[in-house]
């Protein structure tokens, strides 16, 4: 048996299958598209969920793929064992319809004893119990030693998941030898030991299973295959788990020079060795297929993944950011089979990166909290952290969950997941509401205008046209229509849906919008105007040639900016998002920061340039390959089909999009930003207008300028920014003469308050409520009454000030050389007050919520600090 390389048995792999007839796919995004049931693509078969439906819609009936898959629902486990891994390769050959058993296990069989050259002996064959067609033809036409299969139950070789197609399995595992078995009599094909080593799960869908549990065959079975690559590789390289493959290895072997340390040599640092090893292969293929890390959805996954591998490198005593660099090793190791890997290096680095600076930025200040808390409830004698306390965490500091449990465990504490879970809804839901819903007519999926063929959409060439209906629905003034053909672009690829005018000598609309349905037909929704219309009735269909006209202005102007912002910022600059009407153009770009107002004047000056340069804009439609190699820049993270447009903007931009255009940069007019912010963590939003809309901003702008003179009271606009400078140098000047004030009245304050200091165990204390005071004002009286004597005090003062809650304590050397401690003092008593807080041992600070109970929290101050006393 040849000792082949993961790179090899993987093309070995998809090559034999070509030759089986099966078209050969890339491997779809880790992304799932139209599929809201999984955040992260985790099988061969998930982005192919539909062609099993619908195998007409296939691009092939055989088809064959190496597919990146993400499961992390044993995350917890990675690391702890060689076995789990978050991130693995499926390889498969799936049947829409096509092909069924007698093809599949002959085919798998000629696979791996052919091509692979296993030997026969040590492959065992595990069929469902009921299977007896499957057992037939593996022994009878195949040509397995019966001897050699096994029929397993339900659970181990059957396929369903609710409802619907599902079907029974033979499984093909590979016996690594009885030093790697259990030493039972029973020891076999089903064991839990490590012996006999599922490596093929070969799935036959011929089952329709109904809701009365009845189990109905397909008239077009269907084949679904998966067999975990580095599995196979684990057999041919002879090695005894994913972390010995040799492509694995190389990456480990990074993390070992890093941490200056040899695998098998310690065992704790074996499981980190294997955590990050993990870990950064799911982060790189995560980042390469456009996810960004966040709080939220599969970008909270790439967030726990980082952090998680972070942190143990941390434990390995590596006090940098590193993960950027092994990155590097990832992407050579799979670039041969993923070129975006390759494509996108300095992008997914710059991502890793800067989310291991914002972990370093917070863990240290996190850790502190965590040890508190920990330190805390052992005090207390609680057996886990609050569900509050480990939401603060993540929301604060940045701590996954996950990590807090960890951590929290070596502790030996558990963590309140329910009230953790508690407050992330409350998180979630929040964020939910905010979002806009995105349909165009109120409560109306169009389901019943699809006419089942796509429409015609002649719009790139044609602004009026003659269009036969083939559905319309029409209640009082509303109306939807659609036509055959159509001149009206339908919103998608971030362009607005047309709008314009549909009519005949009986009938007239003003169209409003026009939307595409999954199935290709364009809805013209808007108000009648006159009349009805029916179906196969002939009519006009005219675009609204000006507000057109608006639109591709800002959608040209978008492509320039796109590339603009690669010269300025960097190539890692990637589309994230982007919203183009009439009004305006928004562009969402993965970026780490704020642009600083040079570079926004800069990327609007390139824009501008190029604008002015009357730079031809030419359409050009080909096949997808073609046009990425002319370097057509393509959505990041996107599939497209065989043919695509590709939109040229003289030697300055080149990309697909199937949106429409200007014919001449110098059309857009002029070009402005009038903002930039942040969406999410590494992602930017631009807003800009061009043309008539430059016009109405200047507009805008001097009408600004003038109010701005008239309320200044002076004559010459051009004299505001003088005038302006001069008020606020006033205002300045007043605001010292406030607080010096505010000084000499907190001065006199702290002396009023001298007689009402307390002994406590020779330590003067002073707690007290004061009614509009703010914490500036309290820290300031505070550092009156330290100065004033060198005596042990401790001042703790609540302020309540415009509806906010402010404690503050603060204790003099002395009284902190004796025991007293500020940070304890505000931590126990902002959470009685519903708050919380801490510090150091001289000075701390927090807030409360519940007005109420300010007084009593004040009340314990006394208590607390006799107790810290020595």
């Amino acid at each position: 048996m040849e000792k082949l390389g993961l790179n090899e048995i993987r093309e070995r792999f998809l090559s034999f299958f070509e030759s089986k007839g099966c078209l050969r796919l890339d491997s779809f995004s880790l992304v799932p598209k139209n599929d809201a049931s999984l955040l992260l693509i985790n099988s061969g078969m998930a982005p192919m969920k539909s062609w099993f439906q619908n195998p007409e819609t296939a691009p092939q009936r055989r088809v064959t793929t190496c597919q990146k898959c993400i499961r992390t629902g044993d995350i917890e486990n990675v690391g702890k064992t060689a076995r789990h891994g978050t991130f693995f390769e499926m390889l498969g050959n799936f049947s829409f319809g096509d092909y069924f058993k007698k093809e599949a296990t002959a085919w798998a069989w000629e696979f791996f004893t052919q091509v692979m050259e296993i030997p026969a002996d040590r492959l065992w064959i595990s069929v469902y119990e009921e299977d007896d067609e499957a057992r037939d033809i593996w022994i009878n036409e195949v040509g397995v030693d019966a001897s050699h299969i096994v029929r397993l139950g339900k659970e181990d070789n059957f396929w369903e998941h609710g409802t619907g197609p599902c079907g029974p399995c033979s499984e093909i595992h590979f016996d690594r030898g009885v030093e790697h078995g259990c030493g039972k009599d029973t020891c076999g094909v089903g064991c839990d030991c490590d012996r006999f080593m599922e490596v093929w799960n070969l799935v036959f869908t011929q089952f329709d299973k109904d809701e009365e549990g009845n189990y109905n065959r397909l008239p077009n079975p269907n084949i679904d295959t998966g067999m975990g690559l580095e599995r196979l590789a684990v057999v041919m390289q002879g090695v005894n788990n994913l972390f010995e493959v040799d492509t694995v290895q190389d990456v480990m072997n990074h993390i070992c020079k890093i941490a200056n340390l040899e695998y098998h040599k310690d065992a704790k640092k074996d499981v980190s060795l294997r955590v990050i090893t993990d870990h950064i292969r799911s982060t790189v293929m995560m980042v390469a297929d456009g996810v960004i890390p966040s709080n939220e959805g599969r970008g909270y996954v790439l967030r726990r993944l980082l952090r998680r591998a972070a942190r143990h490198g941390k434990l390995l005593n590596i006090d940098r950011q590193f993960l950027f660099e092994v990155a590097s090793t990832v992407i050579d190791c799979s670039k041969g089979a993923y070129p975006e890997l390759e494509e996108n290096r300095e992008y997914i680095k710059k991502i890793i990166q800067k989310e291991e600076e914002r972990f370093d930025a917070t863990i240290d200040n996190g850790l502190v909290v965590l040890n508190g808390y920990i330190d805390e409830a052992k005090k207390e004698g609680r057996n886990e952290l609050s569900g509050e306390e480990a939401f603060k965490l993540h929301d604060t500091f940045g701590f996954p969950l996950d990590l807090t449990i960890e951590m929290a465990q070596e502790q030996g504490l558990g963590v309140d997941i329910d009230g953790f879970n508690a407050s992330m809804k409350e998180q979630k839901e929040t964020a939910r509401n905010a979002r806009k819903d995105g349909s165009s007519w109120d409560g109306e999926d169009g389901s019943e205008l699809d006419v089942g063929e796509a429409t015609e959409f002649v719009g790139y060439t044609q602004a009026e046209v003659e269009a036969k209906v083939l559905a319309v629905s029409q209640q009082d003034d509303s109306c939807l229509v659609v036509l055959d053909k159509s001149p009206f672009y339908a919103e998608m690829g971030g362009q607005i849906g047309d709008s314009g005018v549909i009519e005949n000598k009986n009938f007239s609309m003003i169209v409003n919008d026009t939307q595409k349905l999954k199935s290709g037909v364009f809805v013209h929704s808007g108000m009648a105007l006159k009349g009805e219309v029916e179906v196969g009735d002939t009519v006009t269909a005219k675009i609204d040639l000006e507000k057109r006209a608006k639109v591709e202005r800002n959608h040209s102007a978008t492509h320039l900016l796109q590339k603009a912002l690669k010269m300025v910022l960097g190539d890692h600059v990637a589309q994230s998002g982007s919203y183009v009407t009439d009004e305006k153009l928004r562009f969402d770009f993965t970026h780490f920061e704020a642009m600083t107002a040079q570079e926004i004047n800069k990327v609007q000056n390139l824009v501008n340039s190029e604008i002015l340069n009357g730079l031809e804009i030419k359409t050009e439609v080909m096949n997808v390959n073609d046009a990425k190699s002319a370097g057509a820049q393509a959505l990041f993270g996107e599939k497209y089909g065989e043919t695509v447009r590709v939109i040229s903007m003289g030697d300055f931009s080149k990309e697909l999009c199937g949106g429409t255009h200007l014919t001449n940069t110098a059309k857009a007019g002029l070009f402005r930003i009038i903002s930039e912010n942040g969406v999410s963590t590494g992602v930017r939003r631009i807003e800009a207008v061009t043309g008539t809309g430059v016009i109405d901003l200047i507009d805008a702008h001097d009408k600004l300028l003038i109010d701005a003179a008239s309320s200044l009271k002076i004559s010459n606009i051009n004299d505001v920014p003088d005038k302006v400078k001069q008020s606020v140098e006033e205002a300045k000047e007043l605001s010292k003469t406030v607080e010096q004030l505010k000084e000499k009245l907190a001065g006199n304050a702290a002396s009023e308050l001298a007689d009402s200091f307390k002994d406590v165990k020779g330590v003067k204390v002073l707690a007290q409520v004061g009614e509009g005071i703010t914490a500036d004002e309290i820290r300031s009286m505070g550092d009156q009454i330290k100065g004033s004597t060198q005596e042990p005090v401790v001042f703790v003062m609540a302020g309540i000030a415009d509806g906010k809650i402010a404690f503050v304590a603060m204790a003099n050397k002395e009284a902190v050389a004796m025991g007293a401690h500020a940070g304890n003092i505000i931590r126990e008593i902002t959470k009685a007050a519903g708050g919380s807080g801490g510090g150091k041992p001289d000075m701390a600070q927090g807030g409360g919520k519940d007005a109420d109970k300010v007084a009593s929290a004040i009340a314990l101050v006394e208590g607390i600090v006799e107790g810290q006393i020595k």
